[in-house]
């Protein structure tokens, strides 16, 4: 792991082919340094998001708090959030140096405590003030500066909405890459939770900014689960982000190195993912930083998805009496109660 002495340290990326083709997407409280280990073992090649952090908290808090990632979870972006460009240039050039290889501003989170510091989906509405931040960033950093958004706010339901924030955005900064979670986010009347899955997807619009944006990377994001789902996507755009499918459920990712990659080396089964969770979490453990099993473990309890044992894996690595023995071994017991292996 990176140190805040030497956060420069780990700057050799893995064997990865430099392509946002698919992404897991930032989720808040989940794609944490933890989970993001996970994922990596199971795929080479996908890009991974932190969660969303604030510029504020970087600038003037604990930046290895937020920024320390482990070795080899590269190619990874840092996913800012934030509405002054001064303040996101600074928080930007602090995650380069940690050596992140993309910094991704967020304006299309709908929550009301992101609303109350008048970014995430807000932003959508001040595409000027957007480009003013890209542009500060870009400035500030010689890696991508990318945006998620989504196609609208409210009750916006044309596509000229999104079409012109991204062509604004096009002609005012170096931006490339757009990543386009296909749902319109209403900031008054429907929870975060509501708003992944109520407002109605419109993939269609993603695929006609490709179209008229030909140059840019545009990469659709939004209730996407299956492998045939992203093939069918990946036929009209430069890139698919899948968000809590690849959480709840994180082996989907298995064949994606060689399905959409190219990649043809032994997948990783359950077992030996198994055995590399729990040496990373006793490691994790032994350090004796403050991190506890159940910090890692309730990113796991999802990987037995469609196994015989799969309730009992859950149960035993969510058990509050388990887990308070902080013993990695835990890992190892919940997996001998799985009952068909791989």
């Amino acid at each position: 792991m990176q140190t805040e002495e030497n956060p420069s340290k780990n700057k050799q990326l893995i064997d990865y082919q430099g392509s946002r083709r698919l992404s897991v997407a930032p989720m808040l409280d989940w794609t944490d340094h933890h989970y993001r280990h996970m994922a990596r073992q199971i795929s080479r090649h996908t890009w991974l998001y932190t969660e969303m952090i604030n510029a504020g908290a970087i600038n003037h808090g604990d930046a290895g708090r937020f920024l320390r990632f482990n070795d080899g979870e590269q190619p990874l972006a840092l996913q800012l959030g934030g509405s002054e460009p001064a303040a996101l240039a600074q928080a930007a050039a602090t995650a380069a140096a940690w050596g992140y290889n993309e910094i991704n501003l967020n304006c299309g989170c709908p929550s009301p405590r992101v609303q109350k510091g008048a970014f995430g989906a807000c932003l959508m509405n001040e595409a000027d003030l957007v480009a003013d931040c890209l542009n500060a960033m870009q400035d500030a950093v010689a890696i991508p500066v990318t945006v998620k958004h989504r196609i609208g706010v409210d009750r916006q339901s044309d596509y000229q909405v999104v079409a012109d924030f991204v062509g604004t955005l096009s002609r005012k900064t170096a931006c490339k890459t757009f990543i386009v979670h296909a749902r319109n986010a209403w900031l008054d009347g429907l929870s975060p939770k509501e708003n992944r899955d109520i407002p109605p997807l419109k993939y269609d619009y993603v695929y006609r900014l490709k179209q008229e944006f030909p140059q840019l990377e545009i990469i659709i994001n939004g209730g996407i689960t299956t492998q045939a789902q992203i093939a069918g996507h990946l036929a009209h755009v430069d890139g698919v982000m899948v968000g809590r499918e690849a959480y709840h459920n994180p082996m989907v990712m298995r064949d994606w190195d060689a399905v959409f990659y190219g990649d043809h080396r032994p997948a990783l089964d359950h077992a030996g993912l198994v055995h590399i969770l729990h040496d990373y979490a006793a490691g994790q453990i032994a350090a004796n930083t403050g991190i506890t099993l159940r910090h890692m473990a309730r990113h796991y309890l999802g990987l037995m998805h469609g196994l015989n044992g799969a309730r009992q894996w859950r149960r035993m690595l969510s058990d509050a009496a388990l887990l308070k023995h902080n013993d990695a071994e835990l890992i190892l017991a919940a997996w001998a109660q799985v009952a068909v292996k791989d």
